[in-house]
């Protein structure tokens, strides 16, 4: 039997040891954690819409109509005519013929890609793909071959000496990087090589593009060059929930297909009706990414002129590059002892070597707010001078 308690300690050891918080109150920047205020800037709620008061109303009233729960799958009777409408509305908001609700983010990857793929057939995956692409190009069975990271020259030659179905798979922007796929050159070479080209655009709905519509409009790409678009509703948007959106004979065939559409209970319908209104809402307010942007910006200047290494990326997600597990671990300590909350990643969220603070930015906050963060990293350059940055 294996020693699960040496495991244990070996990973306190390297320093990738992991803990939960404990947050009292709903979700924005000034947190109680495990007892004590924290300004946070580790969220992915982008837009601040988490804890917006029109979406909570929205879904209070829908409650009265609908109920809570799903109570079954969607084949049997859990689908709701709320879930409809979300479908209706994230395909009119994406652009798309058809949209299908999942119930998180990686259920959809993993059901979507796993459906699209199976044996005998290939999946191209780039290297810094989130975790539930991953595992859904390993649940699929087929071949999987990856990438150097947005490295399309690459990816063409591989394309170029494979034949049969071929799947292509990333990210829209990274999740730990922050940077953005090159979705123009991909859609290109996917057409050159008749490869399906599926794009999970997590962290870019609601933030980037036109209106809010993510990065793959931001490139002005139609449903013609991405045919298949997944999307979660925990982050940008500040609900719940995930999609997928395409063509209609493919979502048709997801029905049939997918397993984690298939086999699980729906999601509560009432949170598809708080969906509708925050997708609303997202359309029509330029000043939320206007702000959250601009925070970017400034955050960007600021830091940099400290002598911090940020990567290269303009969405808000700003990672500090630290380097060594325990300099990351201490550099976010030191931060949270004046008040901030800014989680180290460590492998194998990030490549070994690579550990950073993912520092995160939302709408919620204000300039005062970064005034804090900027304060207190100005502080702490001094007391974690082992940390990979150039001071």
């Amino acid at each position: 039997m294996r020693d699960f308690a040496l495991e244990l300690e070996e990973r306190k050891q390297a320093g990738l040891y992991r803990t939960r918080r404990h947050v009292a109150g709903p979700q924005r920047p000034s947190l109680i954690a495990d007892g004590k205020p924290l300004l946070s800037f580790c969220s992915n709620d982008y837009l601040g819409l988490a804890n917006n008061p029109a979406n909570i109303e929205a879904l209070r009233d829908a409650l009265s109509k609908t109920g809570l729960g799903g109570a079954a799958s969607h084949l049997i009777c859990g689908h709701h005519d709320a879930h409809h409408q979300l479908e209706l509305r994230l395909a009119e908001f994406t652009g798309r013929s058809s949209a299908l609700f999942f119930s998180t983010g990686y259920m959809a990857n993993m059901g979507v890609i796993s459906a699209l793929a199976g044996r005998g057939d290939t999946i191209f995956s780039d290297r810094l793909n989130h975790a539930s692409i991953i595992d859904g190009c390993i649940l699929s069975r087929a071949r999987v071959r990856r990438y150097a990271h947005g490295d399309v020259a690459a990816l063409a030659t591989m394309l170029a000496e494979t034949s049969g179905h071929k799947l292509v798979v990333t990210d829209g922007v990274f999740s730990m990087d922050g940077d953005i796929a090159p979705l123009a050159e991909l859609a290109r070479v996917c057409r050159a090589h008749d490869a399906l080209l599926v794009v999970d655009d997590a962290h870019g709905i609601g933030v980037l593009g036109p209106e809010g519509r993510g990065s793959v409009a931001e490139a002005g790409l139609s449903e013609e060059d991405v045919p298949v678009l997944i999307g979660t509703l925990g982050k940008g948007v500040g609900t719940s929930g995930a999609f997928v959106a395409g063509p209609s004979m493919l979502m048709d065939y997801l029905v049939q297909k997918a397993r984690t559409y298939i086999y699980t209970t729906a999601m509560p319908p009432a949170l598809a009706m708080a969906t509708i209104s925050s997708l609303d809402l997202i359309e029509r307010d330029q000043g939320r990414r206007d702000h959250v942007l601009g925070l970017v910006s400034r955050f960007r200047r600021e830091a940099s002129a400290m002598g911090y290494e940020l990567m290269p990326s303009h969405t808000p997600i700003q990672p500090i590059m630290v380097g060594d597990n325990h300099d990351a671990l201490a550099l976010s300590q030191a931060l949270e002892e004046r008040g901030l909350l800014v989680s180290a990643i460590r492998p194998p969220t990030v490549p070994v070597g690579e550990a950073r603070l993912r520092v995160t930015f939302s709408a919620a906050h204000s300039q005062e707010n970064l005034d804090c963060l900027l304060s207190a990293l100005s502080e702490c350059r001094h007391l974690v001078q082992k940390a990979d940055v150039a001071i």
